[in-house]
């Protein structure tokens, strides 16, 4: 098991030169034809699991089969988004525009929504109010874990909303324009977060995406509204239950990330309120979580490679495929006391637990006598 993390104590040195000899042997490029494969058989499966879902003719047991399975692919196609956000540009471009096509404008979450990302990996922008990605949740009640994981329900209705009326509204001018996109167009968990305006160039893109998007919602709803009334024969391709179905889908995928990015980070620090300090790189390494064990389990709830976050921070760039052999690879290579080593875990639920009590503790008379003097040695050495 993973040692107890003690962020107020002495930082162990670690060294990143000697992380990546140990790495330089291995062949750590993307295999654009693995992707290609993951994500086409994903997607596959994802639509056969709807439809088994939505086929009233199959027995009780083969449509909730159809269930699980939808909601395990399109958790796993939705993901591909975090490798896009970190692949080459010029390499990935087919695979982008293909996944946008099959996957984001369907799902309401076009890569533009994503590219914000890079800032949480960062090192100055980590765990501050320029990071989208980052909430303190552990100096917090517990009801902010709670509220987090219940808008999962939400999000949703939100995004039919931000594609399907916003969209059409920035077509009035700059000002409402640069509102959406600053506050209305990340997949974020800080609502406070504020998003850079965009390049002219990136502007082009994003207006693109949005367009597809919402014609896809317009041309969704009309179908859905003619299966409904059973008009033109459209009942025979679009089952009047659909939309209900991908809802429910919807909001298992989504609630499952929400768990598992409870899962990603300790959640130690609140730099917010430490005058947006950024964290130091041991520090924000410690702060991260790797699930080496249980490859299968963990594979089912953060896939694409995201049971290894920690490694993740330490090369963002290591393709999904390449992050267990290079895990493995650190873990025979680095000496005893790396901090790296503390940075794995038993299991989420694990995990989950340490952060719940942590938010427990941090709202007793002592936890907030800790923190105060947690912050007072940090600012000291700063």
């Amino acid at each position: 098991m993973s040692a107890e993390i003690d962020p107020s104590a002495a930082e162990p040195a670690f060294s990143m030169r000697q992380a990546r000899d140990l790495l330089r042997d291995e062949d750590l490029r993307p295999k654009l034809w693995l992707y290609w494969t993951d994500l086409l058989l994903s997607w596959a499966g994802l639509l056969v699991g709807i439809h088994c879902m939505v086929d009233v003719h199959l027995p009780w047991p083969a449509r909730f089969a159809g269930y699980v399975a939808a909601v395990i692919l399109g958790y796993r196609c939705a993901l591909f988004t975090h490798e896009i956000a970190h692949q080459p540009e010029k390499e990935f471009r087919t695979f982008r525009f293909v996944w946008n096509l099959l996957i984001g404008i369907p799902f309401l979450m076009p890569s533009f929504t994503y590219a914000i990302h890079l800032e949480h990996h960062r090192r100055r922008s980590y765990g501050t109010s320029h990071d989208g990605e980052y909430l303190p949740f552990g100096t917090r009640p517990v009801w902010h874990l709670l509220a987090y994981l219940g808008q999962s329900f939400f999000i949703p209705l939100l995004a039919i909303f931000r594609f399907g009326v916003l969209t059409p509204l920035t077509w009035l001018g700059r000002p409402v324009r640069d509102w959406v996109h600053q506050h209305a167009s990340s997949m974020i968990i800080d609502p406070a977060y504020v998003r850079p305006l965009p390049s002219d160039r990136q502007l082009s893109a994003i207006r693109l995406q949005e367009a597809a998007t919402f014609g896809f919602l317009v041309i969704s709803t009309v179908l859905n509204v003619c299966s409904w009334m059973d008009i033109g024969g459209v009942r025979a391709l679009v089952e009047p239950w659909l939309l209900l179905n991908v809802y429910i889908v919807a909001v298992s995928v989504i609630f499952i990330n929400a768990v598992r990015t409870l899962g990603a980070h300790r959640y130690y620090y609140d730099r917010r309120a430490e005058d947006d300090r950024p964290m130091s790189f041991t520090e924000q390494l410690l702060d991260s979580v790797n699930y080496p064990r249980r490859p299968f389990t963990t594979t089912l709830w953060a896939p694409v490679g995201l049971q290894f976050h920690a490694l993740h921070h330490l090369f963002p760039s290591l393709p999904y495929h390449s992050l267990r052999a290079a895990h493995q690879r650190l873990m025979a290579g680095l000496p005893a006391d790396s901090p790296y080593r503390q940075t794995n875990s038993p299991g989420l639920l694990h995990a989950l637990a340490d952060l719940w009590r942590r938010a427990s503790e941090s709202q007793t008379p002592k936890g907030k006598v800790e923190r105060g003097k947690r912050k007072s040695s940090e600012l000291e050495a700063a």
